[in-house]
């Protein structure tokens, strides 16, 4: 059986310390988000994922997803599963309340989604692209849609999906061929075939919303011309009561190295020939930019999940390196001894502990910048939150979800060769965990959008800010002093130099050297994602050091320097080799002719 536990002493520590919750609590619409508020929530949280997700997350993965004739059967216990979730008012979190939301901020939803993620990663992803439609129509829908659609998908009883991907496109999502032939009646028939469409279909739900991509007769060629329809599984009629099956189909589902439990679905529209109907969103040929609502939503959600499947794979880990027993102490015992007592073992786990900890406090922060861009009464800092979270969302989608791996990995290897024997169960957090950096676009596609859009397009302004308040907080920690915070400030110092060289880099040379640049680019995010991590692990040192000064004995806050100790030595070390390689490696990764490989 999978088990998990919220880790929520650290979560309520990032919430308040970190990610000041009582300043968000403070924004406009917000002020029911009070300390003990939140607290009763991820309580509440916790006993879910723990008590219905995890138990069902190796069964569901051993089982998985069943289709036959246009329908999927979810594995044993997944639909009840879903049922308790949606009753208990889980999807409707952060939604509008004017739709039947809860409207609390997006920093207290990152916290519960982190524990779905990592109870069962598999059932998440349900909710998680529910939410992205729900985004997408919140804010670009028409009326009608709003009041037609929202209500229920709120409430969880239809679900939602997001439809770009065709077998000839791709990423490329301007070779995207699906047709929308207008009806004269506001309506559309569309006719085309997508891939990799996550939850497409499924019986937990009684709809499901699809979000499709497609082209209008007469419009432009390229992404210039994509538009974005609302197309149900079943129709809706005025009153929300659902009527006839729609024209779209789950034709397939495909057989995956992990997530097994989540249908991934090859989905056809208009296979009967006579179109599936659907529903303009927003404006013609302005899709995509719709899309990226729904996309920005779920990149982020997909960090989220390298940090959850980073947590679960730490806490098998840990558990089992405290019970094995194998070898003696390498300095010398009459008997054997727990694992965890080994150098190499105890390296490897706080490797996990310190990532994970950075992660939770970056994507946290992120996720408070968000609601700040969003409800903030100033204009001025709105704007500067959203440039804050635009910069950020694909460092917290890229690095994270390619720490989530290495996290998972030393998960299998912590556990030696019983990690590689599927019902011990870390084989599968390394199983599931590998999608991670490949939905909503590559690692590289993140990177590449980090530089190019975020980084060089703005001359890197909003990255100057930030390294503003890093070199700030390198000050505190050499007026903090002693061992800990002077090797703390003096990592932190190296890893803020090596990132502001290297984005130097980019700003000065992208216009003349794109394509050398961006050899670089998957380099300088992991550059940025750990020196951040850096940064914020440094903030919760300083932060412990005040609580212990001020007579707090919990152990979590000398835990937690000593943890970012770790985090300097062993990780933020590398920030100016990873500068260096943004710098100087183009010419050797671009040397070979391609009939030389």
């Amino acid at each position: 059986m999978s088990s998990y536990a919220a880790p929520l002493k650290d979560m309520h520590f990032v919430l308040r310390e970190l990610a000041d919750l009582d300043r968000v609590a403070r924004l406009p619409g917000f002020e029911e988000a009070s300390a003990d508020v939140v607290a009763a929530i991820l309580d509440e949280a916790s006993k879910f994922a723990s008590g219905v997700l995890a138990p069902i997350n190796a069964s569901g993965d051993r089982e998985g997803a069943r289709w036959a004739d246009h329908a999927v059967t979810m594995p044993a216990g997944f639909k009840d599963a879903y049922r308790q979730f949606a009753e208990a008012g889980w999807n409707g979190l952060s939604c509008e309340p004017e739709f039947g939301g809860q409207g609390l901020p997006k920093l207290v939803s990152a916290a519960v989604q982190e524990m779905w993620k990592a109870a069962n990663i598999s059932f998440s992803l349900c909710p998680l692209l529910t939410l992205g439609a729900i985004e997408a129509l919140t804010l670009v829908g028409s009326a009608e849609q709003k009041r037609k659609y929202l209500p229920n998908m709120i409430a969880g009883r239809w679900t939602g999906t997001m439809n770009l991907t065709e077998p000839q496109a791709g990423s490329d999502l301007a070779a995207v061929r699906t047709r929308a032939l207008p009806q004269g009646d506001g309506s559309y028939r569309i006719f085309g075939q997508k891939i990799f469409i996550t939850y497409g279909e499924h019986d937990m739900a009684e709809n499901i919303v699809h979000l499709v991509l497609a082209r209008t007769p007469d419009a432009p060629e390229g992404v210039k011309g994509i538009s974005l329809f609302v197309v149900p599984k079943f129709m809706v009629d005025d009153q929300g009561n659902l009527g006839a099956r729609n024209d779209a189909r789950c034709v397939s589902i495909e057989h995956k190295l992990g997530i097994h439990a989540s249908p991934t679905c090859v989905m056809a529209y208009g296979d009967d020939g006579k179109g599936a109907i659907g529903t303009l969103v927003g404006r013609e040929n302005e899709g995509l930019k719709y899309m990226f609502i729904m996309m920005n939503a779920a990149r982020f959600a997909v960090g989220l999940e390298g940090l959850a499947l980073g947590e679960a794979a730490y806490q098998k880990a840990l558990a089992y390196a405290r019970e094995r027993v194998q070898g003696r102490a390498i300095e010398g015992s009459a008997a054997s001894v727990s694992i965890i007592r080994h150098p190499d073992i105890r390296r490897m786990l706080m490797l996990m502990k310190s990532q994970i900890e950075a992660m939770r406090a970056l994507a946290y922060s992120v996720a408070a910048a968000h609601d700040a861009a969003l409800h903030h009464g100033e204009v001025e800092e709105r704007r500067r939150n959203q440039a804050l979270v635009d910069l950020m969302i694909p460092v917290v989608k890229g690095w994270c979800t390619e720490t989530g791996n290495e996290l998972a990995h030393l998960g299998v290897q912590v556990h030696g060769g019983m990690g590689f024997i599927e019902e011990t169960g870390a084989a599968q957090y390394l199983r599931d965990a590998r999608i991670t950096t490949i939905y909503e676009g590559t690692t590289g596609i993140q990177a590449n959008d980090l530089v190019g859009r975020k980084i060089a397009r703005e001359g890197g302004a909003t990255l100057k800010t930030v390294i503003e308040e890093m070199r700030q907080t390198e000050a505190q920690l050499a007026a903090q002093g002693g061992a800990d915070f002077v090797a703390l400030g003096a990592a932190l110092g190296r890893g803020i130099t090596a990132l502001a060289e290297a984005a130097e880099y980019i700003v000065g040379r992208y216009g003349d050297d794109i394509r050398g640049v961006s050899v670089g680019a998957v380099p300088f995010l992991k550059l940025m994602g750990s020196v951040c991590g850096g940064w914020l692990m440094a903030r919760a040192a300083l932060i412990s050091q005040t609580k212990i000064a001020a007579g707090d004995t919990d152990p979590f806050y000398p835990a937690k320097i000593a943890t970012a100790r770790f985090y300097a030595d062993h990780v933020l070390a590398a920030a100016p080799g990873l500068a260096h390689t943004v710098i100087h490696g183009a010419p050797g990764a671009l040397a070979l002719a391609e009939e030389m490989f």
